[in-house]
């Protein structure tokens, strides 16, 4: 089987190590001014801060009500330094250590209290999202299918507004987006001749991610292309910008008092299917998982595998589709993606070092140009895979 190197953070100037050493410390300095937590929470936050980028992994506290479960994701790392562990696995640890630490899981003052929930709700409530909500009024206007591919398109550019990435984003990062990869075509004739009218979408961040994704659902729904839909979140707070089930509500809800009517009516209608079962949200604990999509429990597999698709969202989520390893871009994403139980399309912007399916020629041009290519948020893909 085609292997290659797995992605570590131990290589200083390298895209990962920039996540530990750069990303992360503004991040904690974010947390802690957005919340007023107390002197324990914010000794645990600098704590953590201090072993991600200098020690070496430490265990959660036995009384976590996960600690046995990751002692098992992390057979073999506890005890080596950060950075020697995969990418992956080490900055998925880092964000449920960063719950443990803030008092998320424990009974307490600060219980179920989302780190984040400040950055999420001020970006909800937005000029940027309000500009969003007003261009809704054109959709009506569209013929179907050039609806189906606006709303295709803004549910992957969306992509783009992911707070953690925001964080180190140069004010300079400004250039439009390109598409170097497009399978939609694909994706839309899957639909069409599916007998199977289920899709399920695995969601990424929430806000003005999930608004545009939310959009894509209900045409999904409105259009009769899906009579069910089933939305996957994050059991709990997660990279930052990761939707939850309260990220949902709150989006519907933005788009249901929307003074605009068209934004309005989408609200409405999302509201009311899920209500009546067309839309369900889910979630499972192996959302949070340090683990790749190969590694999904039987359970989830089973939910996913009566699908007539699955939209796989956003740059974390294809990390795990695909695995987080240096392939080479030309590696056919049909043999990375082929293992999932259902036909899918991954929607992404490229915002971390692994990609596959890019044809010969595009990749030798990116790589040509110098610039960081697969880590800037510049570029986006569609890449389908649907078993013949």
């Amino acid at each position: 089987m085609p292997t290659a190197p797995v992605i570590l953070s131990d290589v200083p100037g390298s895209f990962p190590w920039s996540v530990f050493h750069e990303r992360h410390p503004k991040l904690v300095q974010q947390v802690l001014d957005a919340l007023p937590y107390g002197p324990s929470e914010r000794a645990a936050v600098e704590q953590l801060l201090a072993e991600s980028t200098g020690g070496v992994l430490e265990p959660l506290n036995e009384s976590a009500h996960d600690h046995q479960q990751w002692r098992e994701w992390g057979e073999g790392l506890f005890g080596r330094p950060w950075g020697q562990a995969p990418f992956l696995w080490a900055e998925s640890y880092f964000y449920r250590r960063l719950l443990e630490a803030t008092g998320y899981f424990r009974p307490g003052t600060w219980q179920g209290i989302d780190p984040f929930a400040p950055f999420k709700n001020a970006e909800l409530a937005g000029p940027a999202v309000d500009a969003e909500l007003a261009a809704l009024r054109d959709l009506p206007s569209l013929a179907t299918e050039k609806r189906a591919d606006v709303l295709l398109s803004s549910a992957l550019w969306g992509n783009r507004a992911d707070l953690s990435f925001q964080i180190t984003a140069s004010a300079g990062d400004s250039r439009p987006p390109a598409l170097i990869a497009d399978d939609s075509p694909l994706l839309w004739s899957a639909l069409t001749a599916a007998s199977s009218a289920r899709v399920c979408v695995i969601a990424d961040n929430a806000g003005r991610e999930l608004l545009p994704d939310l959009v894509l659902v209900d045409h999904l729904l409105a259009s009769g292309m899906a009579t069910e839909a089933v939305l996957y979140v994050k059991p709990a707070p997660y990279y930052v910008s990761d939707a939850t089930t309260a990220d949902v509500l709150a989006t519907v809800e933005r788009l249901r008092s929307a003074p605009e009517p068209q934004a309005a009516r989408i609200g409405r209608r999302l509201w009311q299917a899920m209500g009546n079962g067309a839309l369900a949200v889910r979630t499972h604990r192996f959302f949070c998982a340090p683990l790749p999509f190969h590694d999904m429990p039987l359970d989830l597999r089973a939910e996913l595998s009566g699908a007539a698709m699955t939209i796989i969202k956003g740059d974390l989520n294809y990390r795990r589709l695909v695995g987080d390893r240096l392939w080479d871009p030309t590696a056919p994403f049909a043999e990375r993606a082929g293992h999932f139980p259902s036909p899918l399309a991954a929607l992404r912007t490229l915002k971390s070092d692994v990609v596959v399916g890019l044809d010969g020629p595009v990749a030798a041009d990116l790589d040509a140009t110098g610039e960081p290519w697969r880590t800037s948020g510049t570029y986006g893909l569609i890449q389908a895979h649907v078993p013949a």
